[in-house]
């Protein structure tokens, strides 16, 4: 079994890697600069992986990565022009393009991603299949006070998430909990310091929040949250996309061969994560525990997240975010990682 899987890897990654490097000898004179917007979770290691090993170069791209704190506000610096590919949460992307901002989905990187995790307090009212609407009404009978929940702004996939578990899964009185919006850093850092007693987060901050803190407890995976939960995707503005179009596919190429190593070689990608997300205060270790997580699944196909994608936004609707749900027509763009994939097919069996 391990034999055949061994081939496999070599089959996809010279399918991946012959065209890139031939794309790199096409444009080393001229590399297309791109500004990249994401957010730091473990779900967008992926870009910066492609990053690290070389392959946005290969794909004769010039990249600049900058850092958001959530979703919503990467959307508004799209809606700016000033970057060229988003890489955060699916939901932002579709609600500003539904105002007017032209992006669109060409890979997703991960999915599941978004948990929920409470402090000591409540979480010992939350155990032993205590149902949540019953633990949030006697976490406010012993306190005096409704629980407070960290997540990021509406809009945002954790809010959403956060929203629909609450609202709709259990049925909890608007009473017992208050929401808190916060950036993602910072949601994590209150849950730390018990400025707020739950929060939803991502890897790395799970398996952060848990080392520092053995009494804060995962009390709702990514599947019981939302199911079939989407998360991180990239998506390209319009304008980039049709003036670069072979550009593009390098790019998804590039997180396609990122994707894949995240999946079979996860310690040869934390180096990349670290640069990124590890700020100089986080281990290795911590990372390499993170990209082993449960909370950690990473997939580049953006067709399997259509559907999900779909009950998400029709569940926001709800929440008065828009008149009506935005439509996805237009906002996944699948050509280019159907070409990537039809690459790899096409390497001989015998090579």
């Amino acid at each position: 079994m391990r034999a055949k899987l061994g081939s496999w890897m070599l089959l996809l990654w010279a399918a991946l890697a012959l065209p890139a490097a031939a794309l790199a000898q096409e444009g080393a004179a001229s590399s297309v600069p791109i500004r990249i917007g994401a957010i730091p979770v473990l779900g967008a290691a992926p870009i910066f992986v492609a990053e690290r090993e070389g392959w946005l170069a290969e794909a004769g791209l010039k990249p600049t990565i900058a850092l958001f704190d959530s979703g919503p506000n990467a959307v508004q610096a799209a809606a700016s022009g000033t970057l060229d590919v988003y890489v955060a949460g699916i939901t932002p992307a579709a609600i500003g393009r539904g105002r007017g901002v032209d992006l669109r989905v060409v890979a997703a990187t991960a999915v599941g991603e978004n948990v929920l995790v409470a402090g000591a307090k409540l979480a010992a009212l939350a155990g032993d299949g205590t149902p949540p609407a019953t633990a949030f009404r006697r976490f406010r009978e012993q306190t005096g006070r409704p629980a407070r929940i960290a997540t990021q702004p509406p809009g945002s996939i954790p809010y959403t998430n956060l929203a629909y578990w609450l609202r709709e899964l259990h049925k909890v009185d608007p009473a017992d909990v208050q929401i808190v919006t916060l950036g993602i850093d910072a949601a994590q850092q209150a849950i730390l310091s018990g400025a707020v007693d739950g929060a939803t987060v991502r890897e790395p901050g799970l398996t952060i929040i848990r080392e520092r803190n053995p009494g804060i407890r995962l009390i709702a995976g990514g599947n019981d949250l939302f199911p079939g939960q989407p998360g991180t995707v990239v998506a390209v503005r319009g304008a980039f996309l049709e003036q670069n179009p072979a550009a593009v596919r390098g790019l998804v190429r590039a997180i396609a061969r990122a994707v894949d190593l995240l999946k079979r070689e996860p310690e040869r990608a934390v180096p990349a994560v670290e640069v990124a997300l590890g700020k100089g205060i986080v281990t290795r270790e911590t990372l390499a525990r993170a990209l082993a997580s449960p909370a950690t699944q990473f997939a580049a196909d953006p067709a399997g997240i259509v559907q999900s994608t779909q009950a998400m936004l029709a569940f926001q609707a709800t929440l008065g975010l828009g008149d009506a749900a935005p439509s996805t027509e237009g906002l996944f763009d699948p050509r280019f990682f159907e070409a990537v994939r039809a690459e790899a097919a096409a390497v001989p069996a015998a090579r």
